[in-house]
């Protein structure tokens, strides 16, 4: 969704969220999805329960009857997509996992600057799995550091 958002203020497509700013977004675990199977998905064990066949379910859930994952809502970086050259964005924090098979859907794919936080050996949605976990404290301190400019939120 922030995404989405910022794609639409950046490329001056007549979003009007006046007198609101966007002074930067965070994506945590993006689910971006689409048709060609990226190299993290391929490989990823097939008997998991957070899973190619589990996120495929989703995303005929909620895509209209008849899309594909190369939808816009899924795919915002794909073939039916608006062209993301001339957009203009805020600064953006990706919070991706090591072990989330859709990791290779995130900041590459955006092909604009991006800051990347790979959290080592999370899978996707660490932070709500172990709420109260190392690596959770550490998305907390990273997400503070980028919103705040706290250098000390970091450890």
């Amino acid at each position: 969704m922030a995404h989405h958002v910022a794609v639409r203020n950046g490329s001056g497509c007549g979003l009007d969220i006046g007198p609101v700013r966007i002074a930067g977004y965070v994506l945590l675990c993006p689910y971006f999805g689409g048709e060609e199977r990226m190299a993290s998905e391929a490989s990823f064990p097939r008997d998991v329960l957070m899973g190619l066949a589990l996120f495929d379910q989703m995303w005929r859930l909620a895509l209209p009857v008849g899309a594909t994952r190369d939808h816009p809502a899924a795919n915002p970086f794909g073939p039916d997509s608006a062209p993301l050259d001339g957009a203009t964005f805020p600064p953006v924090l990706v919070a991706d996992a090591e072990k989330d098979l859709l990791r290779d859907r995130t900041a590459d794919a955006m092909r604009k600057p991006v800051e990347l936080v790979v959290f080592e050996g999370q899978g996707h949605g660490f932070f709500v799995y172990e709420p109260w976990g190392a690596a959770a404290d550490e998305l907390v301190r990273v997400v503070r550091r980028f919103v705040h400019g706290d250098p000390r939120a970091t450890s």
